[in-house]
């Protein structure tokens, strides 16, 4: 087809552009699909509403100062070590204060483990031994650095036990607290924990402390002397109001029914100490 000098060109087809003629009509009588629309706006999510892929955020109670317990029924009279009714399902925060070798952290943490109720065990040796580099060791000396790190621990258990309580999980620490010695004395339990604090003392007689502690191994083993030491001014407990129990006899699961049994009658007429 020849067009005349002059005259303008027919335009060009372009992509998007629809052909003229035929196909003109052809696409009138056969439409394409209509055109994509979006998702309608979505509504605003429901307050605490969290998306299923991320992990989720839950507020928990601020912790707080542990208050006294509510005072419990008084345990029927038993004969037989730790056959009293125990502490059932209260909520508690205790410390169990013992001399190196007295078995304080394994029976702290039967104790937690066998409750009816979520119960933590906190150790303060095992939170001071978090610092790696620089851990300053007291059978190396007692100096600012380790009484430094001493309180940061102790600090560090007593802000968690604060919360576990606040979130209805009782716990149990356990610490070599001297009676003697107020740096590490009970005075700053009470401070970071609260005034609901239970205190026992677990004192088995020497010669069982110094076999348990000959099976220990690294730095969690002293001297024969250290131990005697140890032992010797864990004595100033007696007379102190605290409840201490002689396990020498015992073995873990019997310490910690008496233990239990004696953690319901501090409930039920809390020491003075």
């Amino acid at each position: 087809m020849q067009h005349a000098v002059g005259a303008p060109l027919p335009p060009p087809h372009q992509p998007g552009h629809a052909a003229t003629g035929w196909t003109n009509q052809a696409a009138a009588h056969h439409p394409g699909p209509p055109p994509p629309q979006g998702p309608p706006p979505a509504a605003p999510p429901a307050p605490g509403w969290v998306p299923p892929e991320t992990t989720g955020h839950i507020h928990l109670p601020p912790g707080a100062p542990v208050a006294a317990p509510a005072p419990a029924p008084a345990p029927a009279p038993h004969t037989a070590p730790g056959s009293g009714s125990g502490t059932g399902t209260a909520t508690l925060a205790v410390l169990l204060i013992g001399p190196a070798g007295a078995g304080k952290t394994t029976v702290a943490r039967y104790w937690a483990s066998n409750r009816r109720v979520p119960t933590a065990h906190i150790s303060l040796d095992d939170v001071r031994e978090w610092v790696c580099a620089g851990f300053a060791d007291p059978q190396s000396g007692w100096n600012d650095q380790s009484e430094a790190q001493y309180r940061l621990a102790r600090r560090t258990c007593g802000f968690a036990a604060r919360n576990f309580l606040a979130n209805g999980i009782s716990c149990i620490l356990d610490d070599a607290v001297f009676p003697d010695r107020p740096v590490v004395g009970l005075g700053g339990w009470k401070r970071h924990v609260g005034p609901g604090l239970l205190p026992v003392v677990l004192l088995p007689g020497l010669e069982i402390v110094l076999e348990r502690n000959a099976e220990r191994t690294g730095n969690r083993r002293l001297s024969d002397e250290e131990v005697a030491g140890i032992h010797g001014r864990m004595a100033g407990w007696y007379g102190s109001g605290l409840p201490i129990i002689d396990n020498s006899k015992y073995d873990v699961e019997t310490t910690a029914r008496v233990l239990d049994d004696v953690l319901a009658r501090a409930i039920a007429s809390p020491p003075v100490y």
